[in-house]
């Protein structure tokens, strides 16, 4: 996937970065070149502000670019790094603090024939993992297939999450939850939208977790006052960055709800910052996290939080403790200012 790291320049010679990868362009409302058509909008109108204003800065982003919280993600990220080597201190450190000492986190399998999905699981056990997110959301006579045989090769204590991806149509969901019903296994986002998804979760005692609906602190509101979930996916960029992504982690903990703390995608940049945020974050209620730079072939920066037997760490340098590898990042694509 096409992945944009965005520089913040300040006027006291400290430099703040961030990095913004959207999953294709059919999966939620952004897409790559989006992101630098964004910056280029909004970029001239953030020139002269202060960088570790964190609350005006995004309150500005909102009032001169309406919606695009991708767009404003990597910026905001990118303060949050600035701000974190003005005050000498990790961005876990602003966030609140280590609440855990390490991050556990969960593995993807991607759609294939259920054995081949099964035996890339126990190769992914055999490294640490005991958390996995198992693509389904295709054919459903497949998918109860692929999720019987991966959870049949779990351990008791391992976590399956059946991840539709809005896949299913309601028809579908509700054959699946039922065949699957006498399973250990979460059901993820089975619809595209979010009352199809809340229809599903009222025909199953499965455990539910809602990604793609949960775009901002307003979804997640309506969807804790209605009961529509258990467990949320909170994807920074999603959001609008780590300001609105710590506003939503907290409303979470206040009232118990456990969150799988990523991000669309990205490389090591990206999971810099969502382990700043999974590690800030009570281990009660992190359900699990990204390490995104290891699915990736090209590592983009130093310092990158990486996996040790399925978990991993955030950085305790200043800001987010990364440094861009220029030699394989090459000149920028765009200068604004």
């Amino acid at each position: 996937f096409d992945s944009t790291v965005v520089a913040v320049e300040t006027d006291a010679g400290i430099t703040g970065y961030a990095e913004c990868c959207p999953l294709g362009s059919a999966y939620l409302p952004a897409y790559a070149k989006g992101v630098r058509a964004g910056l280029e909008e909004i970029g001239p109108k953030l020139i002269g502000m202060d960088p570790t204003a964190l609350l005006p800065l995004n309150a500005h982003m909102d009032a001169v670019l309406r919606g695009h919280p991708y767009v404003k993600a990597p910026i905001d990220i990118a303060c949050w790094d600035i701000l974190g080597k003005v005050a000498n201190l990790p961005v876990t450190t602003l966030l609140g603090g280590l609440a855990q000492p390490d991050v556990k986190l969960y593995r993807a399998i991607s759609q294939e024939d259920a054995n081949v999905m099964a035996q890339k699981i126990a190769g992914y056990r055999a490294e640490g993992y005991t958390k996995f997110q198992l693509k389904v959301g295709g054919d459903p006579n497949d998918d109860i297939v692929r999720i019987r045989a991966c959870r049949e090769i779990l351990e008791p204590t391992d976590i399956l999450v059946c991840d539709a991806n809005t896949g299913w149509t309601m028809a579908d969901a509700a054959r699946v939850v039922n065949a699957v019903a006498d399973l250990d296994v979460y059901i993820e986002q089975p619809c595209m939208t979010y009352e199809e998804s809340v229809s599903v979760r009222a025909r199953t005692s499965l455990p539910f977790v809602l990604d793609e609906n949960i775009d901002g602190v307003s979804m997640l509101q309506r969807g804790l006052a209605e009961d529509a979930f258990d467990v949320i996916n909170l994807k920074i960029s999603k959001v609008g960055g780590l300001t609105k992504a710590k506003q939503m982690r907290d409303l979470c903990v206040a009232n118990h709800i456990p969150m799988t703390i990523e991000d669309t995608w990205g490389g090591d940049i990206v999971t810099a910052t969502i382990a700043a945020l999974a590690q800030t974050t009570p281990e009660k209620f992190c359900f699990s996290a990204t390490d995104f730079n290891s699915y990736g072939t090209v590592d983009i920066a130093d310092g990158a939080p990486k996996r040790v037997n399925g978990r991993m760490k955030a950085s305790t340098a200043p800001g987010l403790g990364i440094t861009p590898k220029w030699d394989v990042l090459g000149e920028p694509v765009g200068v604004i200012g």
